[in-house]
């Protein structure tokens, strides 16, 4: 089977044993639209703020999103199936820097994992996807620390990253913000926190 995303530069490549090569792709608003708006649709995908978009708002947001220069979208890729989107940004430009003392190399992060395929989800799958998305994200050597704020009703969200490393910070309002023909509400978020020493153990 011919890989879809094959044509498209990976701007980070990395071989995780047991699991194979994730490539790490720009998001392409048009072309990955129809995917992650199944993808945001879904139930298990509340949290993530984009139930009831219709496929050309989710296409207009991720649009918007690529004209900025301190919010970027990605497409984790394994064997031409994508297994995850994520998005990086600065968070002195995002509403979290209003929630907490941003500090010199924070990077903000959001995560939204795949639905599971037919066969079941593989024992520390999601461990390796997040090990790759950290491992990019904390690429920089002016990136010091990964900062996530994930709803404080998505428990498993953050037993996720609390059990990747992360340590858990406050609770906080993350004010609402207005996007392209819709806005995300008030937010009430759990702030985890994880440091390139406990990232890469030094």
């Amino acid at each position: 089977m011919s890989d879809p995303y094959d044509s498209r530069a990976a701007v980070h490549e990395q071989v995780v044993d047991g699991f194979g090569a994730l490539r790490v792709l720009p998001l392409d608003p048009s072309a990955d639209a129809p995917v992650l708006h199944r993808w945001v649709s879904g139930e298990r995908a509340v949290f993530w703020g984009m139930n009831g978009l219709t496929e050309r708002q989710v296409a207009e947001i991720y649009a918007h999103m690529d004209t900025l220069d301190t919010h970027h979208a990605y497409l984790l890729v394994k064997d031409g199936e994508p297994a995850a989107l994520f998005q990086t940004y600065e968070p002195e430009a995002d509403r979290v820097g209003e929630c907490y003392p941003v500090e010199p190399g924070d990077i903000g992060l959001h995560l939204l994992l795949a639905p599971a395929s037919p066969g079941g989800a593989r024992s520390g799958w999601t461990a390796a996807l997040l090990a790759t998305v950290v491992g990019f994200v904390l690429r920089g050597p002016d990136r010091e620390r990964v900062v996530v704020d994930p709803d404080v009703a998505n428990e498993k969200a953050i037993t996720r990253f609390l059990r990747q490393g992360f340590t858990a910070g406050p609770a906080v309002v993350l004010p609402e913000i207005d996007l392209p023909d819709v806005y995300l509400p008030e937010k009430r978020a759990r702030l985890a926190f994880l440091t390139r020493e406990a990232a890469f153990g030094g």
